[in-house]
């Protein structure tokens, strides 16, 4: 058990490297793992894997993504082992005969044993169960790139969707995901430019938004697929909550620039174009030579539109 919570405070401790993007002194938890006799069991429990394999994509150590190369290696031998035994047993435990007749070689002097006679009544054939397994979010698999700017814009992604646990709760392929919408947003472009780097740059910081955790978890789940999210404009990713503060923000300019234009003579002479009402306020310039009328401008209080007459 203390191996147990040694290893997991070794993951949680890579975890936060990746999301600080710093990943200074991995190497020594790397070693420490590297000396550690880990269980199946442990692996399982502790999902150190992923942890490991995050730090790998993360530093730009060669030690340390030799060692992780390592660690993983060897991790996966070990599954790989348990699982083929696992299958093994069961091989044997459906085959009950075997054991039975290798017992009696072909010498024995017992030559009149039978075989137990098969039962007389029928049975019910029974259907082999599936073992269950976690649910995860499938997706697409995404094209293959060898572009460096590509590799890294996906990499940026992936930590993205990782910024807490949701991905581990909902069993998402980030990797996948992540190559996804990477994939969507070169293939309108066309090529790593200024607005291909600027779109990845939006959805990644709003992607990481600790206050907007809906859009993450949406994109994680598939409710929002890969093509939609690499498409979106800024106020449909945003937050409800910055959703409510633009809207009020708005409301206070066009106020304020309604209030600064009223300094004329409230009047219901004249009707608005667009909203058909009569509250406007009117003032008037001599815009041009002196012996020529003035120019009168009108605005309404209602809906702010504006236009002008001579």
């Amino acid at each position: 058990m203390a191996k147990e919570q040694e290893v997991e405070r070794i993951a949680k401790t890579l975890d936060k490297m990746v999301h600080k993007k710093n990943t200074d002194g991995a190497i020594y938890l790397l070693r420490e793992l590297k000396s550690m006799k880990m269980s199946l069991e442990t692996l399982q429990s502790t999902r150190i894997g992923m942890s490991v394999n995050a730090v790998r994509k993360q530093s730009s150590e060669e030690e340390v993504q030799t060692l992780a190369k390592s660690l993983i290696k060897s991790w996966k031998k070990l599954l790989d082992g348990a699982e083929g035994k696992a299958a093994e047993e069961k091989r044997r435990e459906g085959s009950p005969l075997r054991s039975s007749t290798s017992k009696d070689s072909p010498g024995s002097s017992d030559q009149s044993k039978k075989l137990p006679e098969p039962p007389t009544t029928p049975t019910t054939p029974t259907t082999p169960t599936t073992p269950t397994s976690p649910k995860f979010t499938s997706f697409p698999q995404a094209p293959v790139t060898t572009d460096s700017v590509r590799t890294k814009c996906r990499e940026l992604l992936v930590a993205a969707l990782q910024t807490d646990d949701d991905h581990k709760t909902i069993g998402a392929d980030t990797d996948n995901l992540a190559a996804q919408i990477e994939d969507c947003i070169y293939q309108e472009f066309k090529s790593t430019d200024q607005k291909y780097k600027s779109r990845l740059r939006s959805r990644i910081s709003n992607l990481k938004d600790q206050k907007n955790p809906d859009l993450r978890r949406n994109v994680l789940a598939g409710n929002i697929s890969a093509d939609r999210i690499a498409n979106m404009a800024a106020e449909e990713m945003a937050s409800a909550e910055l959703k409510e503060m633009r809207k009020a923000l708005t409301k206070d300019a066009i106020r304020e620039h309604q209030l600064s234009k009223v300094g004329g003579t409230e009047t219901d002479m004249f009707q608005c174009g667009k909203c058909r009402g009569k509250n406007c306020t009117y003032t008037q310039v001599q815009t041009r030579s002196a012996d020529e009328p003035m120019t009168t401008f009108v605005l309404c209080n209602g809906c702010g539109n504006r236009w002008k007459f001579c």
